[in-house]
Order: C-alpha cells, then structure tokens, then sequence
C-alpha cells in the first residue's frame, strides 16, 4: 500500500469533440431537480471516451459535470462555462464474479436491467433509478434500502476519473490510502500534488453526504466519491454487485400514534440486524421502513393520490409506515400467505414472514397491516407509489405558492439523520420548532436510517424565512444528538446546506477542504461554488 497515485495521459484519440452553444440545446440543461436560479452556460459538449473528456477538462476554464440532472441541491445547475454531460458514457461490461464496470452516463434502471440478465443486481438504488452512476458516485447517493445495504461508497471498488489538468486517475480500493504524516501525493506530468488527509471527524450514522469523506487511514478513492464533482469527472466506475435479487414484499402498516409507529420500527430493525448476524434464514429480513406523518397522509386524500392507488389509510392513522421485507429468492405469494396464517395459529414451519406477522401482531398492528407478495408488482408498485405522492404533492403546492402569490418562495426542507435512538426526540424537535413558528409542514423519509425530511408548506414567503431558521435550529440540534444535518442530497450551491455543513464541521474543518480542493484544482475549475466558494468566507 501506499499514500501515492500516478495519474496518466487518456488512452485513445482525442477526435474532435463538438461543443454546442445554441440556446435551444442549452435550455433544457440550465436548472436541476432542484430548480437553483440563474443557469447559464456557454456550451454543452457530450463526449463518448476517456480521451475526449480528458482533451474537453484540460481545454476549459470552467467546468461542471452533469448526469440526469436530478441534483436538489443546485449543484447541477451551471453558472457559466462548459457543461460536460456523461451521457455517452454508457458503456457496460459483463459482471466478472462479483463486480461490473460501468461507465458514468449508463441511468440505473439501465444497470438493473444488464444485470438482472445476468442474474446479479445493485443493491443501494436510490429512490430515483433514472439517476447516472457518475452521479451516484459523485454525491454518495443513499436512500430508503440504506438501513441493510449501505450507500453508494460501500458499493465502489474502482474508480477511473478525469482531474482537472486532463489527466486521467485511476484507483482500486485498498491501493492508495493515506500517510498519517504525510496525506496524499497525486502525481502526473503537470508535478505532484500533496495535501493532507482531512482531519475533521464525521457522524456516526449510516448517511453523511456532507463535503469531503474524512477516516483514519482513509482510502483516496474515498476523497473522490461524494466530492460533488469538485475534484475530478468520473468517466467510469468498478461497481460491486450482488447475486440473485431477493423476492420481495411490502408491507403497509397504519399506526394510531407516533410512540406506537417509533417503537415498532425500533423492534423491527432490532429483529434484522439479529437475522443479518446470525444469517438465519427464518429470520425477519428488512431492507427499508418509510415513514409518512399525518400531514402527508392529508396531503394525499386531498390530492386523491390514496383513491388513485386503491389504498385506503383508516382514519385516525397518525404514522403510516412501509416495510420493505427481502424473502429467499423463490418465494412464492401462496407460499408467502400459508406463512403468514401457520404464523398466527402456531402452526406450520418458522418462516421469515411468518415471524414478521408474529411481531406486528404483538404490537396489535396486524389486523390493520396490508401485505403485498411476492410477484404483486401491481400492488407494491402502488405502494411505492403512495409513499412518492407526497413529496409530489407538498412540492407542486409549494410551486403553485410560488407562482401564484411570490416568485421568491423555494422549497424549504431539512434531510438530517440522528442514530435511531435519538429519533423520537428529533421528532419532538421538529414538531416544536416549526410549531413555535406557526408553520404548516409535513414530515416523510427514511425512518429505519433516523433519516427523514421536514418539509415546510409555505403560505407567503415570510413561512420560506421562518423556515429556513428553523432547519438551521434542527442542524443544530441533529449535530448535537450525534448525527448529521445532511444526510443524502448534498450540499451543492445551496447557502442553507452549505451554513449546515460548516455547523458540522466548523470553520477550520471547511479550510481543511478548501486546501483539498486547491491542491488538486487549483484554478478552482471544476463545479466552482459547489460546497463552497473559493474565496475564505467570513
């Protein structure tokens, strides 16, 4: 092992990349997910090798590589300079053993569906499968299955990536990793660059996507995977993948009070992480648990959104839930249903889902609990569907508020994560921080991670500042419970998230990165203003 990475020219003909600068082709590329103001560019180029990203970053002053567009966070919205689009990287090699190469531009479902041919899959998919794995890559994305399988940084062991000189760098986990004295060292025929390893300390919990990774005798592919983009463009990536999917089942649970739906979810992760040490295969296995408050659940009657999907939610539900229960790969929904009633009546063979039936029954949480089985594509995908309609539902009435009364009113949310024993009380400090401030909000996520999001339904733009205020309070608090106030979206240009990232850091933890940043892209040329400004601030 050792602390050095040699960087080296492209491999093939440069060619001639053409760069588009028409207003029409640049339009559609000027905003993200996140719909950050101000996009402009002066070109788009879309290269199809390593050779023609390497000729476009060396030749360029200002770069910001993109994917799908599917940032919140504004840090794939230009403001200025050369977009580089990925997606002409799209190459894909066959799965050797447990790994496939993949190149930036391929859209997940595309890598599901090429693996899923060959009988392997890629666990930690975020919610949104339209995503690029460059993109993936460049934020850590993580999402509901994070509780068993982790987010994408467990799942890379190569990297082949461009710096901003137009060299190109590549890494294999566990061949370079930091020095104690002396950090890192990237060589190429431009010199050597040397800077130290971050020393900040990181939360302990499963998410953190918040500027540079930080460990002890941490792994310099590390320092790349969640950069943002900063850093270097991620032509192609060596993903880890897993053996056959597992049959899968969903389970829709409503529950009376919010203490009932926390200490249910605490039971029902307690049971998979025992199943997960022990590899029974009896045992309750659980990938996900999503969580929807009361206000969501409104949002969705008034929106039709329950009726849309034949789900009705009993009255007097106050937490709904949504479990996401992996069974052995052969499992059948006549099987899966013969489980269930031989689990109840004590009968019959020990069975995953039977004993998941077991414990909401425990709960007194069965007899309103809808299973759907294994093969009901239908019916998961209209419970997966249910959960999505309420982010649709507060963001489309936050853009009708903005349309309609005040063009400076944006979405106003917070996407912090606390170790699930501090859950509820992060709860509590939701509730009572936008309750002091008479906001209307809606609270929906993650809850097996501790990992939700407080959105804000604002009525003027005066609820946007109040809201504001009230997730830099809950930043606050989550870093003071042990957690992170950015847990899955990034930082990007947002100002709030980037306040967020120096509360958890502080002030010489941004320097930290801000020297990373200048040793390898000295002109500050790739994604500028994403995490933070060149210049020291304030």
């Amino acid at each position: 092992m050792t602390n050095r990475a040699v960087a080296r020219s492209a491999a093939g003909h440069t060619g001639a990349t053409t760069i588009d600068r028409s207003a029409e082709s640049l339009a559609s590329h000027l905003e993200d997910a996140a719909h950050f103001p101000g996009g402009r560019a002066d070109g788009i180029a879309k290269p199809r090798t390593e050779a023609e990203v390497s000729a476009l970053v060396a030749a360029a002053t200002h770069v910001l590589p993109i994917g799908a567009q599917s940032s919140v966070t504004g840090g794939a919205t230009p403001t200025g300079g050369l977009l580089l689009s990925t997606e002409r990287l799209k190459t894909i090699e066959s799965a050797t053993g447990n790994h496939v190469r993949s190149g930036a531009g391929v859209p997940l479902d595309t890598l599901q569906e090429h693996l899923a041919a060959e009988g392997r899959w890629y666990p930690p998919t975020p919610t949104f499968t339209g995503a690029f794995v460059g993109g993936v890559i460049a934020t850590n994305a993580a999402g509901a299955a994070t509780f068993k399988h982790g987010t994408t940084r467990q799942w890379i062991d190569g990297l082949t990536l461009v710096l901003p000189c137009g060299h190109v760098l590549d890494l294999m986990r566990g061949e370079v990793t930091a020095d104690p004295a002396r950090g890192f060292e990237i060589v190429c025929d431009c010199g050597t660059r040397r800077f130290a390893a971050p020393s900040y300390r990181m939360p302990a919990v499963p998410k953190c996507a918040a500027g540079y990774f930080s460990a002890p005798n941490m792994d310099l592919i590390d320092l790349f995977i969640g950069s943002e983009g900063t850093l270097g463009v991620v032509v192609s990536a060596t993903v880890r993948v897993a053996p056959v999917k597992p049959a899968l089942a969903l389970a829709l649970i409503p529950v009376r009070t919010e203490r009932q739906g926390v200490a249910l979810v605490r039971d029902i992760r307690a049971a998979a992480e025992a199943t997960w040490r022990s590899h029974d295969a009896a045992g309750i296995d659980v990938a996900a648990i999503e969580h929807l408050d009361r206000r969501c659940l409104q949002v969705l009657r008034e929106d039709g959104a329950d009726r849309a999907q034949s789900i009705a939610v009993p009255d007097g539900t106050d937490l709904l839930l949504i479990v996401q229960l992996e069974l052995a790969p052969a499992t059948t929904a006549e099987r899966a249903f013969e489980d269930v009633s031989s689990a109840l009546d004590a009968s019959g063979r020990d069975s995953a889902i039977g004993r998941f039936a077991r414990l909401l029954a425990d709960h007194e949480a069965f007899d309103q609990t809808e299973l759907a089985m294994p093969g009901d594509t239908r019916r998961i995908n209209q419970m997966l569907a249910l959960r999505e309609a309420a982010p649709v539902g507060v963001n489309r009435r936050v853009g009708d508020v903005k349309r309609l009364l005040d063009s400076r009113i944006d979405k106003t949310a917070g996407d912090m994560i606390v170790p699930f024993d501090r859950f509820e009380d992060m709860l509590a400090i939701y509730r009572a921080g936008y309750e002091r401030r008479g906001l209307d909000y809606a609270i929906w996520g993650h809850i097996s991670d501790g990992n939700v999001h407080p959105n804000v339904i604002p009525r003027s733009y005066d609820d946007v500042v109040a809201g504001r205020e009230a997730i830099l309070e809950f930043g606050r608090e989550a870093i003071r419970l042990g957690g992170s106030p950015l847990a899955e979206h990034g930082v990007g240009r947002s100002s709030l998230k980037q306040k967020l990232m120096r509360e958890l850091y502080g002030d010489a933890g941004i320097e930290e990165m801000r020297a990373i940043k200048a040793a390898i892209d000295p002109d500050f040329k790739l994604a500028p203003d994403v995490l933070f400004s060149r210049a020291t601030e304030p």
